[in-house]
C-alpha cells in the first residue's frame, strides 16, 4: 500500500544515542522503581510471564518481558470502516490520518462562536462535516454526551457515529461495561467476534493516570481490546512538573514506560494483539495551572515520542490541531497551524484530537474545517523539492533567456496546477477592509450539512443498532 500522501523532508528531533538513552532509561524504571497494577485479571497474566509483584500493588517489569512483548506486536493495522472495507493502514509506509476525538463538554457552534454542552444533535452535526471532509479520517464517538443517560453515553455516541460516519471510527468510553457494550454491537455489525477480530470496524482509546499507575479501568480495557483483536491506543497524558518529571527527557523517558507497559500487558493477554503507542507529554502552565495544549513543548514532546514508536516498529497515535484558546480567533488559528506542521514533520500514523480548543474543554466544527484547509496547505509543504534533470528546466530557461518570462511557455502550462491553491483561504488581489473568513466558513459548513447525505447503512445493520439502543435504554427507562 502506498503511503496516502508523500513526505519528503528529513525532519528528526532524537537522533539513535538520544533514543537508545530513553530506552534504557524506561526499562529502569519498569525494572526498579516500577509500576502500580490493580484489577486481579492482570496482575494474575503479568505474574505468570514473569513480572515481579510487591507490596502495595506494585508490579516490576523485567526487560525481558518488554523485548518479548516488542517481538509480538503486529507492526502493521490495518483500519477498516463500519462496512468492513479497509480505509487506511499503520506501518512503515508511515500513512498519516487525522481525525477529532468528540468527548468534550462543550461544542462551540459554529455560527455564533459560543460554546454550549455538547449533545446528540451536535454528534450528528460532527458526523455530516468530517464524512464530507477529504483530509478527515475518523472521529470519535462520544464519552460525555449530554441529553442521554451518563452511563449510556459512550454506546449511544458509537451508534450515532455508525448511522452517520462512512470512514473509520475511534472509541473513548467512561468505563469498561460501556466498551464491552460497544464490542458486542461491532460484532453484530461484523458478523460475528471472530470476523470483528479479522475487520475490527473501530480503534479504542484509554489512558493510565501519571505517574506509572495503571488501575484496573485502565488496564482491563487493554484485556477486552486485545482478547478482541481491537487496535488499542494506550496515552499517557502528562504534564512536566505535575504528573511527570520537569525536564523534557524525564517526562519522555516515563511515559515511554507507560506505553511500554500496556504493551507488556496487551502482549501477556493474547500474543499478538493489535496496539498503538500514544503519549502527551505537556506542560504544567504554573501560572494558570493548566495542562497546555498548545505549547510547543507539548507538540516538540509528541514528535520526539513518535520517534520512540519508530524505534519500537509500533504505529503511532499523535495530537494536532489544537488551541488553548475559548474560540476561533488569531490565538488558535496559530496554534492549529502550529500544530498540523509539528505533526505533519512528525513519524505519527494517526493524529488524533482535530478541533479541540480551550484545552481539551470544547470541539468545534469551525477548527475542523480549517484543519481540513490547513492539512490540504502542508501535503504541499512536507512532499518536498524534487530536484532531477527534468524538473531543472536548463533548457526552458535557454529558451526563454535573459529578460524573457515563462507565463506562455508549455512547462508552465504543464505544471503550473501541481501547486497549491486555496479553496478556504484566499489570495485576493484587492483584500476587503476585513476578513470575512469565518462568515464564508458559516456559510460552507452549512451548504455541507444541507447537501451532504453519508451513505446510509444497510437495513440490517440499521436494524441490530435499533436493536442494541432499545436494549440499552431499556436498563434505565
Amino acid at each position: 500500500m502506498k503511503r496516502n500522501f508523500p513526505i519528503d523532508i528529513e525532519f528528526r528531533i532524537l537522533d539513535q544515542e538520544k533514543i537508545e538513552k530513553i530506552h534504557r532509561a524506561s526499562l529502569r524504571i519498569l525494572e526498579e522503581v516500577g509500576i502500580k497494577v490493580t484489577g486481579e485479571r492482570m496482575r494474575g497474566a503479568l505474574a505468570e510471564h514473569g513480572a515481579v509483584m510487591e507490596a502495595g500493588d506494585i508490579v516490576k517489569i523485567p526487560s525481558a518481558l518488554v523485548e518479548k512483548a516488542l517481538a509480538t506486536v503486529p507492526e502493521v493495522i490495518r483500519l477498516y470502516n463500519r462496512d468492513g472495507e479497509q480505509v487506511g493502514e499503520l506501518g512503515p509506509e508511515r500513512n498519516i490520518y487525522f481525525g477529532s476525538i468528540a468527548e468534550q463538554l462543550e461544542y462551540l457552534d459554529y455560527k455564533t462562536n459560543t460554546a454550549r454542552r455538547f449533545t446528540r444533535d451536535e454528534m450528528k452535526i460532527m458526523c455530516t462535516l468530517q464524512d464530507y471532509l477529504p483530509n478527515i479520517a475518523f472521529t470519535t464517538s462520544v464519552g460525555i454526551l449530554g441529553g442521554v443517560p451518563a452511563q449510556l453515553a459512550g454506546q449511544i455516541g458509537f451508534i450515532e457515529v455508525v448511522r452517520n460516519f462512512t470512514k473509520n471510527i475511534h472509541v473513548v468510553t467512561s468505563d469498561v461495561e460501556a466498551l464491552k457494550d460497544i464490542v458486542k454491537i461491532a460484532a453484530d455489525l461484523a458478523g460475528g467476534p471472530e470476523a470483528l477480530a479479522e475487520k475490527p470496524l473501530f480503534v479504542y482509546y484509554a489512558e493510565p493516570i501519571p505517574p506509572l499507575l495503571h488501575p484496573y479501568e485502565s488496564n482491563e480495557r487493554i484485556a477486552v481490546c486485545a482478547e478482541h483483536g481491537i487496535p488499542f491506543t494506550y496515552m499517557p497524558y502528562s504534564m512536566m512538573g505535575g504528573t511527570g518529571p520537569i525536564t523534557q527527557a524525564g517526562i519522555l523517558a516515563q511515559n515511554n514506560a507507560e506505553v511500554l507497559a500496556g504493551l507488556v500487558m496487551s502482549q501477556v493477554i493474547r500474543q499478538g494483539a493489535p496496539y498503538i503507542y500514544g503519549s502527551m507529554p505537556t506542560v504544567f502552565d504554573m501560572k494558570t495551572t493548566i495542562g497546555s495544549y498548545g505549547a510547543p513543548e507539548f507538540h516538540l514532546n509528541i514528535a520526539a515520542a513518535a520517534e520512540m514508536a519508530e524505534f519500537y516498529g509500533i504505529p503511532f497515535y499523535g495530537s494536532a490541531a489544537i488551541s488553548d484558546a475559548k474560540t476561533i480567533d488569531p490565538q488558535s488559528a496559530a496554534e492549529l497551524e502550529m500544530t498540523l506542521f509539528s505533526a505533519m514533520l512528525s513519524k505519527a500514523g494517526l493524529v488524533h484530537d482535530v478541533g479541540l480548543l480551550d484545552h481539551c474543554r470544547n470541539i468545534s466544527p469551525m477548527a475542523i474545517y480549517l484543519a481540513n484547509e490547513i492539512i490540504e496547505q502542508l501535503k504541499y509543504y512536507v512532499r518536498g523539492v524534487d530536484v532531477s534533470d527534468e524538473t531543472l528546466l536548463l533548457d526552458v530557461i535557454g529558451e526563454v533567456g535573459p529578460g524573457g518570462h515563462y507565463l506562455e511557455h508549455v512547462s508552465t502550462l504543464k505544471n503550473f496546477k501541481k501547486y497549491w491553491y486555496p479553496k478556504v483561504f484566499e489570495r485576493n488581489m484587492v483584500n476587503p477592509e476585513k476578513s470575512d473568513l469565518l462568515e464564508k466558513g458559516v456559510e460552507a459548513i452549512d451548504t455541507i450539512l444541507a447537501t451532504h447525505v453519508p451513505a446510509p447503512l444497510a437495513p440490517e445493520k440499521e436494524a441490530i443498532l435499533a436493536r442494541h439502543e432499545a436494549e440499552l435504554l431499556s436498563r434505565v427507562f
